[in-house]
């Protein structure tokens, strides 16, 4: 089964969900300026003057209504948790992409650099908190004299799981059914979520090339409820395999739901015991030392309160013969 970075890469291949993916979920005024009909994919590939090879997702040229190109940059992010540092990462792409256009004569007649969109596209587990503008990551104040000489470049973030169902569904998107199919771990709603993805290849003809993309990312949402079933190769057959399969593998999802939560409670109590070992140890340190040295400095009752309970026997069996509490907490 191909990885979930594969599987967006086959899928924003197809110019029509590029499209769909800025007019639903990044749209804004400048829209009305771009051809979306007339995007080409553009190659991701570029070398800093270094040697160094850097290389970007996914970029896209798409022809501007009043003249020109704008160039999409549609970075995926498929991480559990944000980038703090994505803001530079994508300065670091643009700059080699308008390099790449320098060196290869392809500025526009008056000689300059074509508008870049960055769109970032995560689907962590955690929403998505890193800076989205590269001044966030400056270490200066805006009325700072040296503030205008700064670097400037932001992004668009798309967090998957930010939207809430109820939004994505009143879309009729195709990827608002994709972000929906990948929150939903429930076998019995991604039976629901199957049967709505096949009502919209019906009411859209003309994306059947998406069908076999389709048929492998729900593959790749199914594998861990049966890691050990043949996905079929059509959509229907799934559909049908998985209303079919979807009691079994809901008894299956809560049984391991049990089991975690079984091992999370076994933990807790070792944890409890070891640290009600851990302070049963200190305390009685404290008092053996309390005896032979009398009251003890902040130091040494900070010195006893990080220790790990083999330390604390070591201490223990060292008061016996130390001189000085020094010694003792060597």
């Amino acid at each position: 089964m191909p990885d979930q970075d594969t599987l967006y890469h086959r899928l924003f291949d197809h110019p029509e969900m590029v499209a769909q993916l800025l007019r639903e979920f990044v749209a804004g005024p400048w829209l009305d300026d771009l051809d979306l009909d007339g995007m080409t994919r553009e190659n991701a590939k570029y070398h800093a003057a270094t040697g160094d090879r850097r290389e970007g997702d996914m970029v896209w040229r798409i022809p501007r209504r009043d003249g020109g190109d704008a160039y999409l940059m549609l970075l995926l992010e498929f991480q559990s948790t944000s980038d703090h540092w994505m803001a530079l990462r994508v300065l670091t792409y643009a700059s080699l992409l308008w390099q790449h256009l320098v060196n290869g004569k392809r500025l526009p007649p008056d000689g300059r650099l074509p508008p870049i969109l960055p769109v970032v596209l995560y689907n962590g587990d955690r929403r998505w908190g890193a800076p989205l503008a590269l001044h966030q990551l400056v270490g200066l104040s805006g009325d700072s004299p040296l503030w205008p000489w700064q670097p400037a470049m932001r992004y668009q973030i798309v967090d998957e799981g930010a939207f809430p169902e109820d939004d994505l569904a009143g879309r009729d998107a195709l990827l608002a059914l994709l972000f929906r199919l990948e929150s939903s771990p429930d076998p019995v709603q991604v039976v629901v979520l199957t049967d709505a993805v096949l009502a919209w290849f019906r009411r859209h003809p003309g994306f059947e090339r998406l069908r076999p993309v389709f048929v492998d990312m729900l593959g790749a949402i199914l594998a861990p409820l049966g890691p050990d079933v043949r996905v079929p190769d059509e959509l229907l057959e799934i559909r049908n395999m998985l209303a079919t399969r979807a009691e079994a593998w809901e008894q299956k999802l809560q049984q391991r739901v049990r089991e975690g939560e079984q091992r999370a409670e076994q933990r807790g109590r070792q944890e409890g015991e070891q640290k009600g070992r851990q302070e049963g140890e200190a305390a009685i340190l404290r008092r053996q030392l309390e005896r032979r040295f009398g009251a003890l400095p902040d130091w040494a009752r900070d010195r006893i309160a990080a220790a790990d309970t083999a330390a604390l026997e070591e201490w223990g069996l060292r008061v016996l013969d130390a001189g000085s509490l020094d010694d003792v907490l060597a």
